[in-house]
């Protein structure tokens, strides 16, 4: 009996030194469920986490777990990650779509985005004899003209925003056999 309760004693305290052990991690590389994120903040004015970046990246304070401590943080459970956005420099989508029905014979739409030329191109040519003013409706409407500087619209957070997909040299082509 007496060998059980020091047999118990010793499982029982390797379990209370490991409950306790805090593990260092690389806090660049936590998988979901090892960290909690802060939400991020919106601007008012932009629709985008504030601090959003023309990389399109906007940094969040997380905490990791019980039990994890960061690497080379100065404050060992906190650290922050990048997240996604959409970096925008005040152009309004629905402003820009407005231009362009109703004065986009005049490049009126072309001149707000920052595409003075074909601004001007539409201003001496009726828009394009209207054709191009219809086309431009369509082309700002999909989102598929933007702003010159290459931000994106302002639109509301909940908003009609559309993400392109693009096939580049990282885009694999599957076959239907591999989809399983």
């Amino acid at each position: 009996m007496r060998y059980f309760h020091m047999v118990a004693f010793n499982v029982l305290s390797t379990l209370i030194i490991f409950v306790n052990t805090e593990y260092e991690v690389d806090c660049n590389n936590l998988l979901m469920g090892q960290y909690c994120c802060n939400l991020p903040t919106i601007d008012k004015n932009t629709q985008q986490p504030i601090g959003c970046t023309k990389e399109n990246k906007a940094k969040v304070k997380c905490s990791v777990s019980e039990g994890l401590v960061c690497k080379g943080t100065s404050e060992n459970t906190t650290f922050e990650k990048e997240i996604p956005c959409k970096y925008t420099n005040g152009y309004s989508f629905e402003l820009a779509l407005m231009f362009s029905v109703f004065l986009g014979m005049f490049g009126v739409d072309r001149f707000y985005l920052g595409y003075p030329a074909i601004g001007l191109l539409k201003l001496s040519t009726l828009g394009f004899m209207f054709l191009g003013q219809l086309v431009d409706i369509i082309l700002i409407a999909l989102q598929i003209v933007g702003p010159a500087d290459g931000s994106g619209y302002v639109i509301s957070y909940y908003g009609s925003t559309l993400d392109m997909l693009k096939l580049d040299n990282e885009t694999v082509k599957m076959s239907s056999s591999m989809w399983s």
